[in-house]
């Protein structure tokens, strides 16, 4: 039976540690009759520390408003005052982000210590200036209905999720929608089916979601994309790690002033067209134009459908380094795509997939496109049809073909 009282003090306070359970071409060119490597697993980069000192330890430091599990029970309270006391996590969660400061213009902060369920058709709201740590994992269960998620946030500025922990089938593990100042920090998705890890994105198609950082997120099992962006503008990722997603790794749409650490995904989208990284419907398209503003440190890439996947009129984009082998569609794929770099600094590509220049008739044509620096295996270079200004340079082709304009 919930039970909820009076406040009568809105004290800060300090936990102890809690360790959190459960991130116009130009060739240079030299062709070889050797065979190519046996393409295994990648050696993995650590993830690209986060913007300012390392990630927290889940449930330290100080809090307004806790959720804690003792047995079957779920006990919220703020300060002294217990505000939920029953056997529901989200209404335990639901107690302590209500029982936070009305109309205030600084983050607060709730901290949740325990395992729990929600159903797939319920939905975590997330107000301004908060801030929600995770200590535990929420087990999303049953049939889903329209925008829910464990965690839900649409309209709100300034909002933080530090540590946070799924499983079953959610239709979204974290939905944002039109908001400002938002950080995702470590977040651990090993779900079995449902939709999509995170997504953020816009409803109001004329104001973008704006200021977005993520630090580290890892996604199992989701049967869509692992982390999908729509209508962002400002958006800082430090790594994606997707396993045996239905769709993408990372699939950036309408997205501009981008900045990516690592994308790594193993059998991301098998048997379709998505990729380990994608992006789509005028990602990078700034006023018309496309000044690079879309950077990604990496992108590693094993099996899946592509590797990297640029398509609609997407573009601005530079790619550093790039390790993608045994993908079952393309390795590579651009369509009507303007100012991309790919391999900026060095690669590795394996195929049987191979690296396509291609167009569809409804966009204009592939223009600036770069490729370089790249070591390509087993696969081959096709670019049909030309493009406008496309350069292939420091090229070293394996037991591979090339066959540009």
């Amino acid at each position: 039976m919930a039970r909820r009282s009076g406040r009568s003090q809105r004290g800060t306070r300090t936990s102890p540690v809690v360790v959190a359970g459960a991130a116009a071409a130009v060739l240079t060119a030299t062709v070889l009759t050797v065979p190519g490597n046996a393409w295994g697993e990648p050696e993995r980069p650590a993830p690209r520390a986060a913007a300012g000192a390392a990630a927290q330890e889940c449930g330290t430091g100080a809090y307004q408003a806790e959720a804690v599990k003792d047995g079957g029970t779920w006990t919220a309270r703020h300060g002294d005052d217990v505000v939920y006391t029953g056997d529901d996590m989200l209404s335990a969660m639901s107690a302590a982000l209500g029982s936070l400061t009305p109309n205030r213009t600084t983050k607060e902060r709730v901290v949740v210590r325990g395992d729990g369920t929600m159903r797939a058709d319920t939905r975590l709201g997330l107000p301004s200036h908060s801030a929600l740590d995770v200590c535990g994992t929420i087990n999303v269960t049953g049939p889903s209905a329209g925008d829910m998620a464990p965690v839900y946030a649409r309209g709100v500025t300034d909002v933080e999720v530090q540590h946070l922990s799924v499983t079953g089938t959610p239709l979204y593990g974290v939905f944002i929608r039109n908001a400002t100042d938002v950080h995702l920090g470590q977040i651990d998705m090993r779900l079995s089916g449902g939709g999509i890890g995170v997504r953020v994105d816009r409803y109001n198609t004329t104001e973008p979601t704006r200021n977005v950082r993520i630090d580290d997120v890892y996604v199992s099992g989701a049967g869509s994309h692992a982390v999908e962006t729509y209508g962002v503008d400002g958006l800082t990722i430090g790594s994606v790690t997707a396993r045996d997603v239905g769709e993408s790794g990372l699939l950036l749409n309408e997205t501009v002033n981008a900045d990516i650490g690592t994308v790594d995904a193993v059998d991301a989208g098998t048997g379709t067209g998505y990729a380990a990284f994608r992006m789509a419907n005028r990602n990078g398209r700034i006023g018309g134009s496309y000044a690079t503003n879309v950077h990604v440190d990496q992108v590693i890439a094993r099996g899946g459908g592509r590797g990297i996947f640029c398509v609609s009129e997407s573009g601005g984009a530079v790619i550093d380094r790039v390790d993608i082998a045994d993908t079952g569609s393309n390795a590579v794929l651009v369509e009507n795509c303007y100012n991309v770099t790919i391999a900026g600094e060095s690669g590795t590509i394996a195929g049987p997939g191979d690296i396509r220049l291609a167009a569809r008739g409804e966009f204009a044509n592939n223009r600036d496109i770069t490729l370089q620096n790249v070591r390509v295996t087993d696969s081959a270079i096709n670019e049909n049809p030309c493009g406008e200004n496309t350069v292939v340079r420091n090229v070293e082709l394996v037991n591979s073909s090339q066959n540009t304009c």
